[in-house]
C-alpha cells in the first residue's frame, strides 16, 4: 500500500500540520483542507484514495462533505476525526456513510492502522465484485431481485433501490446458501476489516437499513441471532 493519498480537512491547523508532517514521513501523500468547501473542490480535483474528515469545520461541515461526496462516491473510505463521540454523531456519521471514526486525541499510528484496514477492506470489496461479474446472475431474494453489480434490489411494488457498496457487501454476505447464519464478526472482519466497536455500531446501522429495504417483500425477515449474528430467511 504504497503512496496512498488522503484527503486531510481539519481547520485546526496546528493539528493538521502535525498530522499531515507525521503521515508524509511515512511516505503518505497528504491533501490538507482548512475548511468542507475546499475538501469538497479537492477531492473533485485529485480523487484521494481516503478522507479523513473532522466533523466541525467552517463553511461546510463533515457532515455534509461526507453526504455530498457519497451522493457520487460509494466506495472511497471516509474517516471522521473528531472531539464529539455522543452515540448520535457516531450513528449520523455512519448512515451517512462513513466508515471510521476516530476520537480525538489520536495518535498518528492509530490513524494509519485504520486507513491501511479500510483499504484493505474496499480492495477485498473490489475482489469480491470482481468474483461476482464471473457469474453475472442477480440474485433472487423472496420476491426481491438483489443485483450486487449494480447495487441494486428491485421489487414489482417498489421499483429498483440503489444500495450503497457497504450495504450491498453486506447483503451479499448474508445471502448464503441454504440461508445460513454468518456470524456478526464474519461480517465486520470481511467487510469492515476489523471488529472494534465503531465498526460494530456501524454494522448495525447497516442492518437497521437493510431491513427497511426488504420490507417491500413482507415474507423476508432478516433475524438476529442472538450471540452469534444474523440470518436472511424468506
Amino acid at each position: 500500500m504504497d503512496n496512498i493519498t488522503v484527503l486531510l480537512a481539519e481547520d485546526e491547523m496546528a493539528l493538521a500540520h502535525i498530522v499531515r508532517e507525521s503521515l508524509e514521513e511515512r511516505n503518505f501523500k497528504v491533501i490538507l483542507c482548512a475548511n468542507g468547501e475546499q475538501a469538497i473542490e479537492q477531492y473533485r480535483k485529485l480523487k484521494p484514495d481516503v478522507l479523513a474528515l473532522d466533523i466541525m469545520m467552517p463553511k461546510i461541515d463533515g457532515f455534509e462533505v461526507a453526504r455530498q461526496i457519497r451522493e457520487i462516491d460509494v466506495n472511497t473510505p471516509i474517516i471522521f476525526i473528531t472531539a464529539r463521540s455522543q452515540i448520535k454523531d457516531v450513528v449520523n456519521g455512519f448512515e451517512i456513510g462513513a466508515n471510521d471514526y476516530l476520537k480525538k486525541p489520536f495518535s498518528v499510528e492509530e490513524l494509519i492502522v485504520r486507513i491501511k484496514a479500510l483499504l484493505r477492506t474496499k480492495r477485498t470489496h473490489d475482489n469480491i465484485t470482481k468474483a461476482i461479474k464471473i457469474d453475472n446472475e442477480p440474485l433472487k431474494i423472496g420476491d426481491i431481485l438483489f443485483n450486487p453489480i449494480k447495487n441494486t434490489i428491485q421489487h414489482n411494488n417498489s421499483g429498483i433501490v440503489h444500495l450503497t457498496a457497504r450495504e450491498s457487501a453486506v447483503l451479499y454476505q448474508l445471502c448464503q446458501p441454504n440461508m445460513e447464519s454468518v456470524p456478526r464478526k464474519v461480517l465486520l472482519q470481511k467487510i469492515w476489516g476489523n471488529d472494534n466497536v465503531f465498526n460494530a455500531r456501524s454494522l448495525d446501522v447497516f442492518i437497521t437499513k437493510l431491513r427497511r429495504h426488504l420490507e417491500a417483500d413482507p415474507n423476508i425477515q432478516l433475524i438476529n441471532i442472538r450471540g452469534i449474528g444474523y440470518k436472511l430467511v424468506w
